[in-house]
C-alpha cells in the first residue's frame, strides 16, 4: 500500500450517524461501529510509516 491509498481509506472511513462508520455503510452497506477494522488498520499503517520516516531522519 502507498501513503496515498492509506490516506484515501482514512478519508472515507469516518464516524457517521450514531457512531457508525460512514465508509463501511457507503461501500458495503455494513453497519460497523467506528473505528472499524479498516480505519484502525490504516491509522496503524500511517503511524508506522511516520515513525519510520522520523527514525530514518535521525541517522
Amino acid at each position: 500500500m502507498t501513503e496515498d491509498q492509506v490516506g484515501r481509506i482514512l478519508s472515507v472511513h469516518l464516524p457517521g450517524v450514531e457512531g457508525l462508520c460512514a465508509g463501511c455503510r457507503w461501500w458495503w452497506a455494513r453497519l460497523s461501529p467506528y473505528p472499524c477494522y479498516q480505519a484502525e488498520w490504516a491509522a496503524r499503517w500511517h503511524a508506522r510509516s511516520a515513525t519510520r520516516r522520523f527514525l530514518d531522519g535521525l541517522r
